[in-house]
């Protein structure tokens, strides 16, 4: 992996919102961060198959699977969101409704082994991508959803968007915390 540390997101780098998920992070080598975090997603979820749990822990929650399938599609659309503005593209990019995305990915139709994969494969190719940025690339800016955003800032929000929805299925679906 490449030594640069990009540093971490200011406030003006990403709309109030994502704070949710920049905040989770707390080390400055996000690369490290991206890397660790298939190891410990994937544990987490090995949990859950083993226990079998595949329902929503409560009523209109999505199901196991359902997270796993969201973890990917919102990884590939922060990871596409990145590479445009990473290659300095300033085209506007639309948001995406993350419940619609649910049903038409008709993920507990799919295996937990299969959606795994998914995850470390298109982790991996977003590591492969940030790996390979300069210092200008990741400091670069784009507009989505109507909102400026920064590729570094893009990188810390799929970290914590990950630890957030592994928090979540480790508290209320598995019972680990």
């Amino acid at each position: 992996m490449s030594n640069l540390i990009v540093g971490r997101p200011q406030p003006t780098e990403h709309a109030p919102y994502y704070s949710l998920y920049i905040d989770r992070i707390a080390d400055d080598d996000i690369l490290a961060v991206l890397e660790k975090q298939i190891s410990e997603t994937l544990a987490t979820i090995n949990i859950a198959e083993e226990k079998n749990i595949t329902k929503p822990y409560a009523p209109d929650k999505w199901s196991v699977k359902q997270l796993i399938g969201h973890l990917n599609d919102t990884e590939r659309v922060m990871s596409y969101r990145a590479l445009r503005f990473a290659r300095n593209d300033k085209t506007a990019l639309s948001g995406f409704e993350q419940d619609d995305f649910i049903p038409t990915g008709r993920f507990d139709e799919r295996s937990f082994s299969d959606l795994k994969t998914e995850f470390e494969c298109i982790r991996r190719s977003t590591l492969s991508l940030f790996k390979h940025l300069d210092k200008e690339a990741w400091l670069r800016t784009g507009l989505a959803n109507n909102n400026e955003i920064s590729v570094r800032a893009l990188a810390y929000i799929m970290a914590g968007h990950v630890g957030h929805h592994m928090d979540i299925l480790a508290t209320r679906y598995l019972n680990l915390k």
